[in-house]
């Protein structure tokens, strides 16, 4: 399987270079030019389009031939960032390829998520900060996100909680809606949102959903499972 990851210098992104090498996966990893050198663990075992995210052209130069694509959407952007790099991708990823695209939590798809008190806090704060220094565009992967779930496109939006380093605890459980139970801990590893996302390249049952992910090891996690038997 042939696999873009556009982000690849961050830190989910490198991860998700190591875990699609790990799958025996051929890799084209997308980063701004200064930071080409992150990469550098991986020099001889990917090949690298260096450029913006959201530059058409580069996109479309490394989307070809690719089967699957996973692309970080920046989460406070500005410019619509994150916008265009989403539309580049639907735009230039190969007919049929699978999509993965990674967000948080403030993702809605139908609005009947139920958000904490302190995320609607945060979400406030920013735009009253917003609107006196406009450093961040904070509707920018909102948009984002409502162009990847209008499209034909084989789209899975991983909606990723609050994030902690830390060795691998396993692959995410997941649900549709914040504020489901199993979703309470808020707390995910990062290599396991990394993992999770490349694991979506071939789990169907993904596609075209918006999975909200918690780590497997949390405690609301290990207590959905003893009360149902099983994780989704």
């Amino acid at each position: 399987m042939k696999v873009c990851i556009i982000g690849a210098s961050g830190k989910l992104g490198r991860y998700m270079v190591q875990h699609a090498l790990d799958r025996g996966c051929e890799v084209v990893g997308v980063c701004r030019e200064r930071s080409v050198k992150k990469l550098e663990a991986f020099k001889g075992r990917i090949t690298v389009v260096p450029g913006a995210t959201n530059d058409r052209e580069v996109i479309r130069k490394a989307v070809a031939g690719c089967d699957g694509v996973l692309t970080v959407l920046v989460p406070w952007g500005t410019h619509q960032y994150s916008t265009g790099t989403a539309q580049a991708v639907l735009d230039h990823a190969q007919p049929g390829a699978r999509l993965i695209f990674s967000c948080g939590w403030h993702i809605t798809r139908d609005g009947k998520d139920v958000y904490p008190k302190s995320l609607k806090r945060e979400d406030k704060i920013i735009r009253l900060i917003t609107r006196i220094v406009p450093f961040v565009d904070i509707d920018d992967q909102v948009e984002a996100c409502r162009r990847i779930f209008t499209s034909n496109t084989r789209w899975t939006i991983v909606r990723g909680s609050d994030l902690e380093e830390g060795e691998s605890q396993g692959l995410p459980v997941w649900s549709r809606h914040v504020g489901d139970p199993i979703l309470v801990s808020n707390m995910t590893r990062r290599v396991d949102f990394a993992l999770f996302m490349v694991a979506a390249l071939t789990n169907d049952e993904l596609l075209h959903e918006a999975p909200a992910i918690v780590g497997c090891r949390t405690p609301s996690a290990l207590a959905h499972t003893v009360a149902t038997g099983h994780g989704h």
